[in-house]
């Protein structure tokens, strides 16, 4: 079952600040694009409008550190790894790899906790256990990738 991600993205412009590095906000930008390749690759999507009631997956925790800048047109790869799951939340690590230099070099490293969570109809929501049909294809990366 998988455990982990790949995918690679180009510093845009827009993604920078008036110091010409890549704005801090935006490693959080790169980590959802990772994940919803994840969901992609498995088969499903972070929007699930057909359950009944709708299910989300929101941020109950977030956090980056960062080593090095990465500045306009860097050519970035983003790894992630399923570091826990739990009955109703997952966490994942994120590996930022600057692509631009042989070899490629790490220039920062996240962890994102989400929470599965039912949405009514009423606008309240309450957690509640990741569907088996998803929980079931994902499993926790070897304890050696995740050092």
């Amino acid at each position: 079952m998988p455990y982990e991600f790949k995918v690679t993205r180009r510093v845009e412009f827009s993604d920078t600040d008036m110091a010409g590095i890549m704005h801090y906000s935006n490693f959080f930008r790169f980590m959802e694009t990772a994940e919803h390749g994840f969901y992609r690759s498995l088969g499903f999507s972070v929007n699930m409008p057909e359950t009944d009631p709708k299910l989300g997956w929101p941020r109950v925790h977030a956090e980056c550190d960062y080593k090095k800048p990465l500045r306009f047109d860097d050519l970035v790869e983003i790894h992630m790894l399923v570091q826990e799951k739990r009955t109703k939340a997952m966490s994942y690590q994120f590996r930022f790899r600057k692509l631009n230099e042989d070899p490629g070099i790490e220039v920062a490293r996240g962890l994102v906790t989400i929470v599965c969570v039912a949405h009514f109809r009423d606008g309240t929501m309450k957690s509640v256990p990741i569907p088996l049909e998803i929980g079931n294809r994902i499993e926790v990366a070897p304890p050696e990738l995740l050092a």
